[in-house]
């Protein structure tokens, strides 16, 4: 059983239960789609009458296979292209982008990610996070999450 003493008290940790913080709940606790949501592709979905896209796992494909035998830079290159044709399906363009997630397999990779993403979005960029994650699928390097609104 372990023990931690803290201000001079012995608490014992496993039947030290913790205090529940009470906060004001914004988003609702469903996380069932509105009705009417389609989805787009495999890759993308329109939530109801919502003009906001979301694009999940965006790997560096060509012709359905993973390219991780590419660099960072070209694997970089091939997932904001294939974002450009997935957002053309929808009548949108990288200017509708608002967000996009950055999952990485190396960190050592965000000064040749940096390097593509401002020569594809031209001075206009898209807030981003960029993470450092253990792998991604067919060993790619990296992998975008992305939202944008279809204005």
């Amino acid at each position: 059983m372990a023990q931690s003493r803290h201000d001079d008290q012995v608490v014992d940790a496993v039947s030290a239960e913790p205090e529940a913080a009470e906060f004001d709940r914004i988003s609702s606790e469903s996380k069932r789609q509105r009705e009417r949501a389609g989805n787009g592709s495999a890759y993308g979905v329109r939530t109801g009458e919502s003009d906001l896209l979301f694009f999940e796992g965006i790997l560096p494909e060509e012709s359905g296979a993973v390219m991780s035998d590419r660099s960072i830079k070209e694997q970089t290159d091939l997932c904001l292209e294939r974002l450009e044709s997935l957002l053309s399906i929808r009548d949108a363009a990288v200017e509708d982008v608002m967000k996009i997630e950055v999952q990485l397999t190396d960190m050592d990779g965000r000064r040749a990610v940096d390097e593509v993403y401002q020569a594809k979005f031209d001075g206009t960029y898209p807030p981003r996070t960029t993470d450092g994650v253990c792998s991604l699928p067919g060993n790619a390097a990296v992998q975008l999450d992305v939202i944008a609104a279809d204005e």
